[in-house]
Order: structure tokens, then sequence, then C-alpha cells
């Protein structure tokens, strides 16, 4: 049989893959090609059905290590303890610099500097593979992409239970079988350019995916004890690793423009022998089918708003960083003196004050013994980062042009983010318009109960005063940003305004407020999103996003849970 061979004469679209099934699967071939896999990406909670898989993994032997761990243990550095006990330099090995497995625990809160770190390290050194803990209960959470495309195995045991789970144990002989044999299998050029095409089917942009796609098939079938890669392996490689990369739906997905090679002569001598030589290749349907028969839960549902949110990367209005001697994660220490709020950074300072002390009691005879000589240019102060909060600046129409319907289901989809943005403590403010007149239904708070119900008593009904709306946000996110906080402005209306600033009704001087307002918002750099609501949308609407630097969706059907599910998309929540 040749290795792309379905020894049933057709191809039948793959059953889904027994989930729990998977997992055992997964951390087999885990075990069996370290090197090509680099690492696993374990998404779930801490409870008894992570220790199931943690337990079959401890034979592995991974060594420990936390997101705010300190550099010198991750490439070794000064012993500060051997050092002041020996009196001269002791350094230590760090967790970098020797092969085998690395477990991050908190791989969620895993900072940029430290998944650059640890991606270098992967690509250095081959023997080192990463197993990452992810506990992120919410989407836009999760593992760094620099880690995130260098691991090829991805598993999501959140769903699952413990009636839905069972111990897990690696087969060792089995595994040391498998890993006699991996070097002999060859790597298709075939099954990579196959799995390179599924791969921008799926509109995924990493150029690893593919190869660690390979790799993945070329360990199963070490596993399952074949010479040559198969069909299923190829199924195996897709749903481990092309799965939970997924970009986009295949008809969403950018056209293949490669042109297809040309058909051979009919009478060409050499058409036999080539087609002998080459390897049969299955439907790339059926692999793109493997591929959403194993997505993870929820992902088909992101994937609908990826597009918002690829459109408003850069405008969510998350809070700014900032940095701070009081509060915040820790972040390297610097040079410095004591005072104004600054406080002293021990550890660091004696690190820096240790491989001088022999020179300094050589130059001080008479200096008491048993102490530490230190000079201000030892003192080390601590610093933190940390993050300004973020109100959120719900602009909604209530005028009679956005309909009683479609305003119920704005109102929903605005409870609903309010709900999201008190579980995330960020503040919320409402701006309601219609009539004559805008105002700040709501300042920036976190009360919950109080933002509902000035919501819920929102009348609708006559005219549109979107440009005094803008004035009111526009007023609103100055004076959040004036107390330190990072606004973002959220839309919701059909953009029909009708009454100007000076309050009449004169729909040209409207538009010529509206478009100056959004000049302003655009100058003040402050992210806005606009949900257009209306059944037929207008130019109008799009040309003042843009003017705004706004990322515009229209939503002209959409019920309040989808909106919201696109607006959260869209704001990064």
């Amino acid at each position: 049989m040749t290795p792309f061979d379905d020894t049933s004469g057709s191809h039948r679209p793959p059953p889904p893959p027994d989930p729990w099934a998977q997992v055992g699967l997964a951390l087999n071939l885990l075990a069996i090609d370290p090197k090509g896999l680099r690492g696993l990406w374990l998404r779930g909670r801490a409870g008894p059905v992570r220790d199931r898989v943690l337990g079959a993994l401890a034979p592995l032997a991974p060594r420990k290590l936390h997101p705010f761990m300190p550099e010198d243990a991750l490439s070794g550095g000064l012993d500060l303890s051997a050092t002041l006990a020996l009196n001269s330099l002791q350094r230590h090995v760090g967790l970098l610099s020797r092969d085998g497995f690395l477990t991050l625990t908190m791989a969620e809160r895993c900072p940029a500097g430290l998944a650059v770190r640890l991606g270098q390290a992967l690509d250095a050194r081959p023997g080192l593979a990463l197993i990452a803990l992810d506990e992120a209960a919410e989407d836009g959470e999760g593992l760094p992409q620099p880690l995130a495309d260098r691991l090829a195995l991805f598993l999501d045991i959140d769903g699952f239970g413990w009636s839905d789970s069972a111990d897990l144990q690696l087969d060792a002989p089995r595994i040391a079988a498998a890993k006699a044999r991996l070097a002999a299998i060859p790597l298709s050029p075939d099954a990579l350019e196959q799995l390179t095409r599924v791969a921008h089917g799926l509109a995924i942009d990493s150029l690893r995916a593919p190869w660690l796609a390979l790799m993945a098939a070329r360990a199963h079938a070490a596993w399952r004890g074949g010479q040559a890669l198969a069909e299923g392996d190829l199924r195996v490689g897709v749903e481990l690793v092309l799965a939970q990369r997924a970009r986009a739906l295949p008809q969403d997905a950018p056209p293949d423009e490669t042109p297809p090679p040309p058909e051979p002569p009919e009478n060409d001598p050499e058409e036999g022998r080539d087609r002998d030589s080459t390897e049969p290749q299955i439907p790339d349907d059926l692999l793109i089918d493997a591929a959403f028969a194993a997505l993870p839960p929820g992902l088909l549902a992101r994937l609908q708003a990826a597009k918002a949110a690829r459109a408003a990367a850069g405008n969510s209005g998350a809070g700014a960083v900032r940095k701070s001697m009081a509060r915040g994660r820790p972040i390297p220490s610097r040079p410095g003196k004591p005072g104004s709020g600054a406080r002293v950074d021990v550890i660091a300072t004696l690190r820096q004050a240790a491989p001088w002390q022999p020179m300094r009691r050589a130059a001080r005879p008479d200096a008491p013994d048993g102490r530490l000589l230190l000079m201000p240019d030892d003192i080390r102060i601590k610093r933190y980062r940390d993050r300004t909060d973020r109100v959120l600046i719900f602009v909604v129409d209530a005028s009679g042009s956005a309909a009683v319907a479609r305003l119920a289901e704005a109102k929903g989809a605005v409870e609903i983010m309010l709900a999201e943005a008190y579980s995330a403590r960020d503040h919320v403010a409402l701006v309601t318009f219609r009539g004559d007149t805008a105002e700040l239904a709501l300042p920036p708070t976190r009360s919950l109960v109080q933002a509902k119900r000035r919501l819920a008593g929102l009348p609708g009904g006559g005219a549109t005063p979107l440009a005094g709306a803008m004035q009111v946000a526009f007023d609103a996110a100055l004076q959040a940003r004036g107390r330190g906080m990072s606004p973002t402005l959220a839309f919701l209306t059909d953009g029909r305004g009708n009454i100007a600033l000076d309050g009449t009704a004169n729909r040209a001087q409207a538009g010529e407020d509206a478009m100056t307002l959004a000049r302003a918002i655009a100058a003040r750099a402050i992210p806005a999103l606009v949900i257009d609501t209306s059944l037929r949308p207008k130019p109008q609407l799009s040309e003042l996003a843009a003017t705004m630097n706004a990322t515009r969706i229209v939503l002209p059907r959409a019920d309040a849970r989808a909106m919201a599910a696109t607006l959260g998309a869209a704001l990064g929540s």
C-alpha cells in the first residue's frame, strides 16, 4: 500500500475523534518526539482532570518554572548564598541551559519578555521541550503568541468532567519502539505541501504550523508501527496541530491563486513511471473537515467575530501600561536612591554588591569582619508595571430612527457587555440621545445594578442628536483620561443625525458637526467602535467612522447575544 492509499478504495469523511482518547494520544506522541513537536499547550483549570493529565506526564520529569521567575534562574547567574559563604564568585546553572521538559505554570500570565525568551531557547536548544499550563478563564487570555506558535500540540480539557475522563499512562515499551523507528520514516514533500494547503484553507499564517503538523503525523506513524505516512497520520496531525490554529472558516479563507500544474501529454512515455513514483494525495477538503471536527470548544463561534477583532487590533482601549514604584507586576529593578515612595530591592542590592566584597575589604582593612560593604551605586530600587483602569463609554441611540425592536436588541447587548465589564473590573458609562438632547445618563461607575436600571428605563422615539451625543461622549472620555483612565467609545446607532449642536433641526449642519467631533476624537487618539444597527446601512456612517479612526461593524439583524459577542471581540474583552 502506498503511503496515502485508502484500503477501501474511496475516501470517506473522517469521524469525530474521541476527545479523551486524543488527550492520551497527544501525550504519547509528545514523549515519542519532543524534539520535533517542541511541546504541549494544555488549557484547563486546576482540578482532578488536569491532575490526571499531569500524572501521566510525570515520567517525563519536567522541571517547573513560573511567569515571574528572574532571569538568572532561567539562564544561570550569581549564587548569592554560596558567594557570601565562600567569599568567592559562585554561579549556578539556569533552567534553560539543560535539555529536557519544562512546565510553565500560569502560562496565561506569562509576560511578553519571558515568552520571547522561552521561544528563543526552544529555537536554540533542540533538546528542550515546553509544557504550558494555561488556566485562562476568558476569551482573549491565554498563552502568548510567540510560545503558542512554537508548540505543536494543543489540548483543551476544560470541557471534561471527572466521569468523562479516565486514568492516563504513557506506554513506555511502545514509546521506546516508536522512537527507534522514528528516524526511518521519510518526510514526504507531498505531505508537507498538502498540509500547507490545508493551513492556507484555514487562514493559518504561521509557517511553522504545517511543519509541526508533519512532525505530529510522523510521530503517529511511528506510534502505530508504520514505515511511511498514511492518511490517518495526516488526519492526526491536522486534528492536534492545525485545528486550534484555525483563523477562518474555509469559505472566508483567502482564495488560492496558485495555477494548477499542466497536464502531461497523452502519449508521454514517462507518464506511467511518474504515476508509480508519485504518492497519491487524499482530498484537501477531508483534512479540513477533520480540522473542524476537532475544533476546541467555542473556537467556531469566535471565528465569526474574528474579522471584527482583527479590524480593531490596536484600538481595543485596554488600560495603558505604566510603570510604578508601589504596585503592579514586578519588573527588573534599577539603580536609584530610596525616598519619595521608592523601596529598596534588598536581594538585587546584595547581588550587585557581593562580587565586589574582596576588593573592597582589601581597600579597607579596618572594616569590621562579617559585614557587607555597600556603596551608593549598589542600591537597587523596586519597580512594578500595572495598567490603568479602562472605562467603556456606551453611546446608545434611542431615537425614533433606531426603531423599537433594534433599540431593545441594543439594550440587551449593552446589558451583556455591562456584566462582562463588571467581571473584568472595568468602569462603564452610558450616554443616551433622543429628541433634541444627549445626556450622560450614567457617569463612569462599577455599579452593575445602577447601570442596568438606567438602561432599562431608557425610552425611545424622537429625533437623532448624534452630534450632541458625540460631544457628550468626547467630554466624558477626556475627563476619564484626566483621571488616569483609558476610555473607549462604543456607538450603537444607525447614524442618521438630524439635530445640530445648536439644537436646530438642520441635517446638513448636524452632519458637519458630527464630522468635526469625529476629527477631534481621532486627534486625541481615543479608541472607538461603531455598531451600525440600520437595516439599510448608509455611507455617511462609514465616512464618519473612518474620520474617527473607528472600527465600523454592520449588524442590521443581529440579536442581543450576537451583537454583544461581536462588540466584545472587537473591544478585546
